[in-house]
């Protein structure tokens, strides 16, 4: 949204309504263009009795002021926000959003102190909105939400199975400390073999000849892992300090970490696997996962993030959205260094830097580019300024395939004037 389409919003014959959003009840502030309360300040619930009677409280100030239309802005708090914006724009409202930061600064400088109160807030994400410090508010529609749910049902289960890795990897740091200089990938076939039906060191040497495991680790890895790893994992367990006690317990707490690792697992293959379906009906997708190194779920989750591409005229409105968009602290003769502000969606940010992670590694392209950054003559590049870098090129890349519906062109995704300096740092 550009700053001329902001003003037309919030000057002029409309009224602008201010709301603190908590979980039962909201605050809600209508001001005129003098910042005056128009109606007294209020409380609605969030029911749908509660959004009707700020519907007539709008409509109220906007007789009184003469107003034709207003601006709704509020401060989206977790999700509580989201029912009444679903709300307010189905009624024909324009809804805006205000960044926490701000709200916080603001109201310190309202009376120089950090005092919170609904009353106060309300006002002051009123004020933000007139004076055209708001963000778009982006509520994801049709396909868009159902990929958006999908997108953050997998971050959760991914953090999850995260966290069970990290217990199991507790337990076995505790009663078989040596398991990992055995295997590296402790959920690999062998591996989860190993756990479900030997997993301490006692359990190995008493249950198994070195002949034996290595007949279950062939069978259970599909003849992947056979003899030596068998004779490893028995002179590992005979030489190991594990602790030898309470190992009845562990095993059941381990046991319970294997079950939750498994129905991790399986729910978000189920996930990815809508994920695809859903994006077998977006056409631009198809242009997005012609990048070498990009894949499915990269573009699913991008696009669960921005919602449709056809709402931004301009790659640089999801650099803002994504906080990626550069800021530089200077004050006289100190000129500070440049770096991100990070005042976006985070997951979106990161999203597009552990993608170029994978392109660095994978794409000819953005390799030799990244190359380039860390290597150039003229004010080259530390590793993670490099990693952004590729994360904006990579931007630019996607906006682009997406809105002039291409596959990738290895040829034109540098260009020729970027292919010189390649050349000259070669």
């Amino acid at each position: 949204m550009t700053r001329v389409q902001k003003k037309l919003l919030v000057y002029g014959e409309v009224v602008i309504v201010g709301i603190d959003v908590a979980k039962r009840k909201h605050y809600a502030r209508i001001y005129d263009q003098k910042e005056l309360d128009i109606v007294k300040p209020f409380q609605i619930h969030n029911t749908r009795e509660g959004f009707y009677r700020l519907v007539s409280k709008i409509k109220e100030a906007e007789e009184k002021a003469k107003a034709k239309t207003a601006v709704i802005g509020m401060e989206p708090t977790g999700h509580y926000w989201k029912p009444l914006a679903w709300f307010l724009q189905e009624q024909g409202y324009t809804v805006v959003i205000v960044n926490p930061y701000h709200v916080k600064r603001r109201k310190e400088e309202e009376d120089n102190t950090p005092r919170k109160t609904d009353r106060k807030d309300a006002g002051i994400i009123a004020k933000l909105v007139k004076d055209g410090k708001y963000l778009s508010c982006l509520l994801p529609k049709g396909i868009y939400a159902d990929l958006r749910n999908l997108t953050v049902t997998r971050r959760q289960l991914k953090q999850k199975l995260s966290g069970v890795l990290n217990r199991l990897q507790a337990i076995l740091d505790e009663y078989f400390p040596e398991f990992k200089d055995v295997f590296k990938n402790i959920t690999g076939k062998a591996a989860l073999w190993v756990l479900r039906h030997c997993p301490f060191p006692g359990i190995i040497l008493s249950t198994y000849t070195v002949e034996e495991l290595a007949e279950k680790l062939k069978e259970a890895s599909s003849n992947r892992v056979g003899l030596k790893r068998a004779k490893k994992l028995y002179e590992t367990a005979r030489e190991s300090i594990a602790v030898t006690e309470g190992l009845k317990g562990a095993k059941i707490k381990l046991e319970t970490c294997l079950d939750e690792i498994e129905f991790y697992k399986t729910q978000i293959e189920k996930t990815e696997k809508a994920m695809a379906e859903t994006l077998k009906q977006i056409d631009i997708a198809e242009n997005l996962l012609s990048i070498p190194g990009i894949g499915l779920v990269t573009v699913a989750s991008f696009l669960g993030e921005i919602s449709n591409i056809d709402k931004y005229n301009h790659w640089k409105q999801i650099q803002t959205l994504g906080g990626l968009n550069f800021t530089e602290e200077s004050s006289g003769d100190h000129k500070g260094q440049t770096k991100i502000s990070k005042r976006g969606r985070p997951e979106l940010r990161n999203l597009l830097y552990q993608a170029s992670l994978t392109l660095v590694a994978k794409n000819k392209e953005f390799k030799a580019l990244y190359h380039y950054f860390l290597t150039r003559p003229q004010n080259p590049l530390k590793k993670k300024q490099a990693l952004v870098a590729i994360s904006l090129k990579l931007l630019r890349v996607m906006f682009g395939l997406a809105k002039k519906k291409e596959n990738y062109d290895s040829q034109k995704v540098l260009g020729e004037y970027r292919i010189t300096q390649l050349k000259q740092v070669a």
